[in-house]
């Protein structure tokens, strides 16, 4: 079993500097009309503390009404009970217990790994060797989870002869809306998650609540979300160091890519105690592209006096050593971070590890003061 939450993140009030706005300030999404059915008494709503691209209705019976990023409506009817007859049409209804999911989100795993829940999914739109998280990995091993294709390309045959009881994608489905129509054509029920649009880290982290509803498993994400804000307030003592840090990742073609301002991980930089060196690169509303492409030499301009650089290695691999890094492009030996040493290294697993958020904080944090014993980031010699 993997680590979980070894290490700490960042206290809670200095969220609410970095986000702009404090828990409760932005409404998460809700249902327009409570009033679904006439079948159906509306109970009471989801206190949701960050996230703000999904909310959840509880009606009397047990049932729940999922309503995701203005986008989707899905009613969650409890085992051995019926949909309501008078259903909004609008509304996809999913039939506990849900069976033998295939999860193409890759972000999603983590959670279910959180949940204890994988034993509900029963097919992957990742091949074993593309996963990072552990316990994903040897289920498929096992057999317990078949790869079923990927996002653009699903193995429907598969899928449909083990009983599939929702697919669970990323935002990509909607650059091949056949293959979503073809699924729900099926009567395999799509929900679309929209976790990689919340720009706060813990919003994201929230999302455990909502995979918490669909597996029945409300109690253990609730634990799983609170224990990971437990964590960012570990180094609440600690004073922010103020050293700004580039993040970033060379492309085959040369190009450099950086984080926007408003995506997560530059967040959890500032949280970390550091400073973003592009903290004003891209509109805070604008969450739907995170990656900012530009020449070496703009790179350059704004990074060479960096204290820190971490070179991101989910999308191009792992390195080594700084050798590697100069390999890319020799004009990085110029960059004050080279120079003092100061140049870090991702594991391939970061984007993975969605439940474990305060632990790359913390990696962060040892970076900027000389600590050890990092999780996902390595020093490079």
């Amino acid at each position: 079993m993997k680590k979980r939450l070894a290490a700490g993140g960042i206290i809670l009030a200095l969220l609410l500097v970095i986000t702009g706005c404090g828990a409760g300030q932005k409404e998460a999404v809700s249902a327009d009309n409570k009033e679904i059915s006439s079948e159906l008494a509306w109970e009471s709503s989801m206190e949701l503390r960050y996230a703000t691209e999904f909310g959840v209705d509880y009606y009397e019976g047990g049932y729940a009404l999922l309503t995701i990023a203005q986008d989707g409506r899905y009613l969650v009817v409890p085992e051995g009970k019926e949909p309501p007859s008078d259903l909004h049409e609008d509304i996809v209804v999913l039939q506990q217990p849900l069976e033998h999911i295939y999860l193409v989100a890759s972000a999603v795993m983590d959670m279910f790994v959180a949940l204890n829940a994988l034993d509900q999914i029963g097919f992957s739109g990742l091949k074993e060797d593309s996963w990072y998280i552990d316990e994903a990995r040897e289920a498929m091993e096992q057999g317990d989870i078949l790869y079923a294709g990927s996002y653009s390309a699903p193995d429907y045959e598969q899928i449909v002869s083990r009983g599939c009881g929702l697919a669970v994608e990323n935002t990509m489905i909607y650059h091949i809306p056949e293959v979503k129509e073809q699924l729900e054509k099926l009567d395999i029920p799509v929900l679309v998650d929209y976790s990689s649009y919340e720009s706060n880290p813990l919003g994201r982290t929230e999302w455990v609540k909502l995979y918490g509803v669909l597996t029945g498993k409300e109690a253990e994400a609730e634990a799983a979300f609170e224990a990971e804000a437990e964590a960012f307030e570990s180094v609440a003592q600690e004073e922010k160091q103020g050293s700004t840090v580039a993040f970033f990742y060379i492309s085959t073609n040369g190009e450099v890519n950086v984080r926007r301002s408003s995506d997560y991980l530059p967040k959890m930089i500032e949280m970390a105690g550091g400073t973003y060196v592009f903290d004003h690169l891209g509109d805070e509303e604008d969450t739907a592209s995170s990656n900012v492409a530009m020449q070496m030499e703009e790179f350059y301009a704004a990074a060479r006096d960096a204290d820190y650089i971490i070179y991101n290695s989910t999308t191009t691999g792992e390195l080594s050593a700084i050798e590697d890094l100069l390999g890319k492009n020799s004009l990085l030996e110029k960059f004050q971070a080279v120079q003092t040493g100061n140049v870090y290294c991702t594991t391939k697993n970061l984007y993975q590890s969605s439940m474990e958020l305060g632990t790359i904080i913390s990696d962060i944090h040892k970076m900027l003061t000389g600590g050890e014993d990092m999780t996902y980031l390595y020093p490079l010699e």
